[in-house]
């Protein structure tokens, strides 16, 4: 009786180390974005679609956009800047500007 509980006990044993299962294979996640295009009178009209979010466009563009607003004035006071020069090397100076 011994003998056949040993075996038992050894048979449970062998059996409780056996290889686990395999696990189920990984799946995809289903998309979590709708796929509906907007309706055809809104897609070819762009005054009715969404802006483009633009905000660091915007954010790129402000510094560029004001160089660009003060070249016009910085190229015209060199301009200014060269005549006086001019002026008062040939002995032609102007009085300076009353401020």
């Amino acid at each position: 009786m011994t003998r056949t509980l040993a075996l038992a006990l050894c048979v449970l044993a062998f059996t409780a180390c056996s290889k686990p299962e395999k696990p189920e294979t990984e799946r995809r996640p289903e998309p979590q974005a709708s796929s509906t295009l907007p309706d055809k009178e809104t897609w070819n009209d762009a005054s009715k679609r969404e802006p483009p979010a633009t905000a660091l466009l915007e954010r790129i563009q402000k510094p560029m956009d004001k160089a660009k607003s003060v070249e016009g004035t910085v190229l015209e006071q060199g301009q200014q800047q060269a005549a006086d020069i001019d002026a008062q090397t040939s002995g032609n100076a102007s009085p300076p500007p009353a401020q």
